[in-house]
Parts: C-alpha cells; structure tokens; sequence
C-alpha cells in the first residue's frame, strides 16, 4: 500500500462514504474533500468536513499509518497545524496536536471496496517493461485520445524552458533564440550540447552582418567549434582560417574554448562538419528566418524552407583536405521532420504565447501531419498494441513513458485512472 493510492481514492471519492465514521466513533461528512495541489504541507488544502454536525474547514493529512505523523515530525511543523483530519488506511496509533486534542482519523480501509483494491493491485503488479502493458491496449479511443493531447502539452511546454532561458541571454532576440535552438538540433544528440555552446558564443548580430557570405558564416562556425585544421592542406582550408581571423578581429568577441566536437559513430551526412556547412548555408539563403518559420505551419512548406544543401567544397568533402565524391547533401525530410519537432513547433508554441495568441489547434495539425519518430520506446509501445500514426501520438507517449511509467506515477496518469475504474 503507497500513500499514491489513497491520495486516488480520497481525491476522487473512491470509497463508501454515505456513513463515515471516525476512529473514535464520530459522524463524519465530507462537504469538500479539498484541493490536492502536491504542494510543500498537507495532501489537501481548503477542505470541509462535518464531525458531530459541527462543520469544520481546514486541510487533510494522508498517511498509509497514523503513526507516520510522527515518523514525519509533523508535530513539529507549523504547517500541519490546521489539519481537521487524518486520513489513514491504518489507524495504529492516536496522534495529538499541540494543545493535547487528538487529530479526528478516518481508517479509510473500512470504506474501499474490493473491487477497487483489486484493480490496484493488478495496475501496481510489475510486468516487464511498464506496469500496465498488459492492458493499456483495452483504454476507449477518447479517453486515450485526450490524455495523448495532455501529454503532447506538458512535453511541450517543457521544451519551452530551454527556450525562455535563451531569450532571457539574448535579450528577447527571437531570431538569436531560432538559431541557438536550430544549432543544438543540428548537433543531434552527441554533438547538441557543443553546437548550443559554439552558437551562444558568436553574438547573433554578427551572424546578421555575415549572412551574406556563405564563406564567413562556415569560418565563424567552423572556427568556433575548434574544427579548422591548424595545418591547412588545400586553398579552401587556407582561406576558411584567414575568415575566421579576420571576423573575430573585425567584431571583437572573443574565441572560447568549446566542447569537442564527436565524429565517432556519425554516418558521413551526420558529420559535424557537414551539418555545420548545412547550418550555414541556411543562414545565407534563408534571411530573416525567424519570421518565416512563424508562418509556416504546412509540411511541404517546411521542406521547401530547409530545401538547401552544402556549398561547393562540402560537396566534395566531409572532413577538412579530405577529397571525396560529389554529393548535394541536402537535408532529408526525416531530418526536417526532427528539426520541426524539436526546434520549430517549441519557438511557435513559445513566441505565440509571448503574444497572448492561442494557436493549439494549428499546432496538433503540423505535429499531425509530421511521421512518426523510430526509436526504441515508440516501437517497445507498438508491441503492445500502441502504434503511433504521427509525431504528436509519438511524442505523447514519450513524455508518457519518462515522466509517468518510468516514476511510476500511475495514479497520476490518465491510463492508471482509467484501469483502476475497472
């Protein structure tokens, strides 16, 4: 027994109370059962009780034992000292406020049905991968559907976080935010942190100034991420050092010491250097790129936005005076459809809020209309009986699987809730 499932049943009233009585004996009528808002203090604020037709309001201590009143020293802190009841599914010890008066405790295991007891059991009963994998597949499409869009909003806004820190850095640059954002994306897992490091590292404003040179934005990319050989072999290398010296010493910022960059691991069109060229050649194409993204909410628009490829020596090269067949290396839809997820749909989310506009319902279509992502826990759902059709049923249950299952928070969860209806 964990305090979770008491907190379900008293929150959702999920026990026998036309005739309540307390351990001492008393008449006892809940009028409100409180607010439970998992805050600092007692499970539930604000609540209004009847004991011995004498109303009382106050908050609500659950505990699985009374005795855990004092395993918690609430004696000792000042916010329990409005409880007007105990909740309890074991009364095994009385428990006194302050002034000696013993706190009214309601054993709520006299109340609870089998049935409901059973169905929590069977949800908490550990299988191989999640608690419920047995019979999430059983959950009505409208009540799955609705708990997915809740889910793809909490992940949402928790890609949003990273991005209101950005705007706080750049001085509410949108534009600055757009590209430190699209660079960490760039990066892609292994190298995210250090192409975020390198972009918060050159102003934005020189971005700006240099965007019309394809040349200067590789140099001051390349530069920044410690990538431009020190020994230079061909003119292109040769040429890309003398950039990069010319910019730092034209803007004046200073060159800082950025994390290394990885190629262990990377197919060729994943190398750092190449997304780096790609990087750049976006910048130089697509001006003013902030205000486009905002407007776009249609798939192929997305793509013919990220329609670029590299410059001329990238073509030939995936490594600094490394020749090798010519390839575009343009972007893949997969890679703008991550670009999308990741980077577009947060700043869209982000910046339409910043604006008091509510733009949910564009937002379901674009992540509607985006494939679904491949990865292990998307396929671990599909086996039992979960498939995801497009990103936003696949990011729902990402944020499904680390902020619920993998906490073991299923009496939180839309899922739980409905299983433990039975």
């Amino acid at each position: 027994m964990k305090e979770d499932f008491l907190h379900y049943v008293w929150q959702y009233k999920k026990f026998d109370f036309s005739n309540l009585k307390t351990s001492t004996g008393d008449s006892l009528t809940i009028i409100n059962s409180g607010q439970y808002l998992q805050l600092s203090g007692p499970d539930f604020f604000n609540a209004q009780i009847i004991l011995n037709e004498q109303k009382w309001a106050g908050n609500i201590e659950i505990h699985v034992k009374s005795s855990d009143w004092y395993l918690h020293q609430h004696e000792k802190d000042a916010n329990y000292d409005n409880v007007i009841l105990h909740v309890v599914w074991e009364n095994d010890a009385p428990i006194f406020r302050k002034d000696n008066t013993e706190i009214p405790t309601l054993e709520l295991k006299k109340y609870v049905s089998k049935e409901v007891l059973e169905n929590y059991l069977k949800l908490k009963t550990k299988k191989t991968w999640i608690y419920c994998e047995n019979e999430i597949a059983s959950i009505d499409d409208f009540s799955f559907n609705s708990w997915q869009e809740r889910l793809f909003f909490e992940r949402l806004e928790r890609k949003e976080i990273p991005i209101l820190e950005l705007l706080k850095e750049t001085e509410n640059d949108w534009e600055a935010v757009l590209f430190c954002m699209l660079a960490k994306n760039f990066g892609l897992n292994t190298n995210g942190e250090a192409f975020l490091k390198m972009a918060k590292s050159i102003p934005f404003s020189v971005i700006r100034k240099e965007s019309f040179e394809v040349e200067n934005l590789e140099a001051l990319l390349f530069g920044m991420a410690n990538l431009i050989p020190t020994e230079a072999e061909e003119n292109y290398t040769k040429d890309i050092q003398k950039r990069f010296d010319y910019c730092i010493q034209k803007h004046q910022f200073q060159k800082k010491i950025i994390t290394p960059v990885q190629f262990f691991k990377h197919r060729p069109d994943n190398f750092p250097t190449i997304r780096l060229a790609q990087l750049a050649m976006l910048y130089h194409v697509q001006q003013n790129l902030f205000s486009k993204i905002i407007s776009v909410s249609n798939m192929e628009d997305f793509y013919q936005l990220f329609n670029v490829s590299v410059s001329n020596y990238w073509q030939t090269h995936y490594q600094f005076d490394k020749e090798s067949p010519r390839k575009k290396k343009s972007f893949s839809k997969s890679f703008i459809d991550l670009l999308v997820i990741n980077t577009i749909v947060p700043i869209q989310f982000s910046f339409a809020k910043s604006q008091g506009k509510e733009i949910s319902e564009t937002i379901l279509e674009t992540m509607n209309a985006v494939h679904p992502e491949k990865n292990n826990v998307i396929e671990k759902f599909a086996t039992f009986g979960i498939k995801s059709k497009n990103a936003f049923e696949t990011q729902s249950l990402l944020q499904l699987k680390n902020e619920y299952c993998d906490k073991s928070k299923c009496l939180e969860c839309g899922i739980g809730i409905q299983l433990l209806k039975g």
